[in-house]
């Protein structure tokens, strides 16, 4: 037992990072670190959740116009754990994000816990992005002219229901142009798929696609998926001033009356869902063993993404509640649909364009987190060693990141995107948990460690950043947990199965003994 909860030492974390033949290329600075960031958290999220978010769903209230203040709320819950990473990032500059961060202060069994939780945050994450990708993608193409087939763009569970909803619809002698325009699409997609053994081929071939592109990216270097990041947040913050300023002038101060329809509950509902929108923001600190100066630029990057995509967040909430009234937000292009109900047709192609950009940016973000996650947990021995291989001219993981390409793109390609967002959610807030109450244990432990920044008012911001990342899990299904915990479970096994006979911090305890 006492194994099991071994710390390894922040001065044994650092010299792994010096073996040359596991060793990355350090070529980021912080203006790069603040777009993987703003990468990272401008995305599906924005322009999917913040609708649902507004007009409520089965499952939970909706906000109204005060889901401004439900970005607040998530906003402070991120702000006092970014707080807590940046302390870690800048102290700890190795590949690993929280996974390292928990070696270091709560031990082996619970670095591997967050290090597989991770996965939900990263790669399960990366699936729901490329669904909504190609959803984008698809409505991009649409009004451009092209008709991409149905059943080259829907996921099979998604297909089979829309086909089940339409029999049922008809077999009641109901009106089947009376279903929504998704069920319709689902139907058409299983009714026109070809048939192999009289089972329907469907599959949404753009994620895949997209998936497969970014990782070959990714295997090529740190310096050319920086450049293609920093490029797609700069697209899709351009598209999205553009929603802001156009959208300014036709806002009706009515709309946002009442402006909290189902008060506290609502608001903080919606700030549970809207949490998906925050996530990425400690994605960069998974970047750290390939930053010139990570004492520095970590907590720079990951304050200054924050803060930009916070204000960004609220003035997109209020000219959207502006647009319409928050009942009629509750579609899965809520920006393109403002604009189509007034009859801007051009401009929701212009937003949809918008999304393709910000959906691309953060898939090339999550697919660089989750390999190098994988890879730190390699080199401490948790993880079969050919995880921890780098390439000899890329210097990138390139095993793991090709590994994570592979099974994030075949999932993407037949899962429907509901299955994965909260689970993804109940995972970051976990994660988010430990990196706090981290804090305050290595302040303990080790309170002499020189810190190049140094999280403000401990231990109240991570008691603050634990309490509130716990409160918006408690508004989370009870199916999410009980997800979550199966998730969990499994990843026990593999670790006393595997991770207990090959970590090497057990091996080097038991030579030494």
């Amino acid at each position: 037992m006492k194994q099991l909860f071994a710390v390894k030492s922040l001065d044994r974390l650092v010299s792994d990072t010096q073996d040359p033949t596991q060793q990355l290329k350090r070529t980021l600075g912080p203006v790069q670190l603040t777009a993987l960031g703003i990468g990272a958290i401008i995305g599906a999220g924005i322009f999917s959740s913040v609708g649902s978010a507004a007009a409520g769903g089965p499952q939970h209230l909706g906000a109204g116009p005060a889901v401004a203040v439900s970005f607040v709320l998530t906003a402070i819950a991120c702000g006092f754990a970014a707080l807590c990473y940046a302390e870690f990032a800048a102290m700890v500059p190795v590949s690993g994000s929280a996974y390292t961060y928990a070696y270091a202060t709560l031990g082996e069994l619970i670095a591997w816990i967050i290090g597989w939780d991770l996965i939900l945050e990263y790669a399960i994450g990366n699936v729901a992005v490329a669904v909504s990708w190609s959803g984008y993608f698809q409505e991009l193409l649409r009004g451009l002219g092209v008709n991409w087939p149905e059943w080259l763009g829907t996921d099979f569970r998604t297909a089979a229901q829309g086909a089940r909803e339409l029999a049922a619809t008809v077999a009641a002698g109901g009106d089947a142009g009376g279903l929504s325009a998704v069920v319709r699409q689902a139907a058409d997609a299983f009714n026109s798929a070809p048939r192999l053994g009289g089972v329907p081929i469907i599959l949404d071939l753009p994620a895949f696609l997209i998936v497969a592109f970014i990782t070959w990216v990714l295997v090529r270097g740190i310096r050319e998926s920086a450049w293609l990041n920093s490029a797609m947040v700069g697209l899709k913050l351009a598209i999205i001033a553009f929603f802001i300023i156009v959208g300014a002038f036709y806002v009706k101060p009515e709309n946002w009356t009442p402006f909290a329809p189902n008060g506290f509950r609502g608001i903080s509902s919606a700030a549970a869902i809207i949490f998906f929108a925050y996530i990425g923001f400690d994605a960069v600190s998974t970047a750290a063993e390939e930053t010139r100066n990570p004492q520095r630029d970590m907590p720079i990057a990951m304050m200054a993404s924050l803060v930009i995509c916070t204000i960004i967040y609220i003035l997109v909430a209020f000219v959207l509640t502006g647009l319409l009234k928050w009942e009629q937000l509750g579609t899965a292009e809520p920006l393109a649909t403002a604009f189509s109900v007034l009859g801007m047709h051009w401009a929701a192609g212009i937003i949809s364009l918008g999304a393709v950009f910000a959906t691309t940016s953060v898939l090339v973000v999550f697919q660089l987190g989750q390999p190098r996650i994988f890879f730190s947990m390699a080199r401490d021995g948790l993880l079969p060693p050919w995880a921890a291989k780098v390439h000899p001219k890329h210097r990138t993981p390139h095993v793991t990141t090709m590994l994570t390409g592979a099974a994030v793109a075949t999932f993407a390609t037949f899962l429907n995107i509901n299955e994965v967002v909260e689970l993804t959610n109940i995972g970051t807030l976990f994660a988010f948990i430990l990196v706090a109450v981290g804090i305050v244990i290595l302040r303990r432990t080790n309170p002499d460690r020189f810190r190049p920044f140094r999280t403000p008012f401990v231990p109240w911001v991570p008691l603050f950043a634990a309490l509130m990342c716990g409160y918006l899990m408690l508004q989370l299904p009870w199916v999410t947990w009980v997800r979550f915990a199966v998730w969990l479970a499994i990843g026990l096994v593999i670790y006393f199965l595997y991770g207990v006979r090959h970590s090497r911090l057990r091996q080097q305890s038991n030579a030494g003994a």
